[in-house]
């Protein structure tokens, strides 16, 4: 009965997932630098975040947040700083002493930090925000019984992890990290200016 709605939240969902955003530039680095555990943990991270944004469409906090200037303003500033933050270490990436070349190694990274990295950074975004409040009030009927949106949610969260799970996959391949670690440390410094050119990007977001 409901698989017309779901087929278009899944279409809606897919097209925005796929343009790359925090959540791309952060898998894709952990992946290159850390090794596929990293990447795949970050992608797990992303997926869970998107529960943040389902839970609180569904109790209609969502509305609360898009009609309120300072709650969304606080939520793009934190999200911002967080990237920034992320951003300005990778730009203070120094070359390899003595000048050999960078090979990327499995680095130690814990899964719990590559998992709060990409949930921190999903979870903060208010461009989600936005995306899920509409998809829950404009593509979803709001007469669709609770359960069934909830199943939706679930979906969307679990096909947002693996679509970033295929990413780690793909950029944590021994010939792409390879090619990633001919650059040295500019491939960080260049990650890097990615994740502040979004931050700055994301300050400047009005709520529309």
């Amino acid at each position: 009965m409901y698989w017309t709605e779901f087929l278009t939240v899944a279409l809606i969902h897919l097209l925005a997932v796929a343009s790359p955003g925090p959540d791309f530039a952060v898998v894709v680095r952990e992946s290159v630098a850390h090794g596929r555990r990293a990447g795949s943990w970050t992608a797990l991270g992303v997926g869970c975040g998107i529960f943040i944004h389902v839970a609180y469409s569904l109790l209609g906090i969502g509305l609360i947040v898009s009609q309120s200037i300072t709650l969304f303003n606080a939520l793009k500033w934190a999200a911002a700083a967080y990237l920034f933050y992320i951003g300005i270490k990778a730009l203070r990436a120094r070359p390899v002493a003595g000048g050999e070349e960078q090979v990327y190694v499995e680095q130690e990274r814990s899964a719990r930090g590559a998992f709060v990295s990409g949930f921190v950074t999903n979870g903060l975004n208010p461009k989600a925000t936005l995306f899920f409040l509409s998809l829950f009030t404009v593509v979803i009927n709001p007469h669709t019984p609770l359960a069934v949106q909830a199943g939706y949610g679930v979906y969307l969260a679990c096909a947002t992890a693996a679509w970033f799970a295929l990413v780690a996959m793909l950029f944590s391949q021994q010939r792409v990290r390879a090619g990633f670690a001919r650059m040295g440390h500019w491939f960080d410094r260049l990650m890097g200016g990615v994740l502040v050119a979004l931050g700055v990007k994301l300050a400047f977001t009005e709520l529309r």
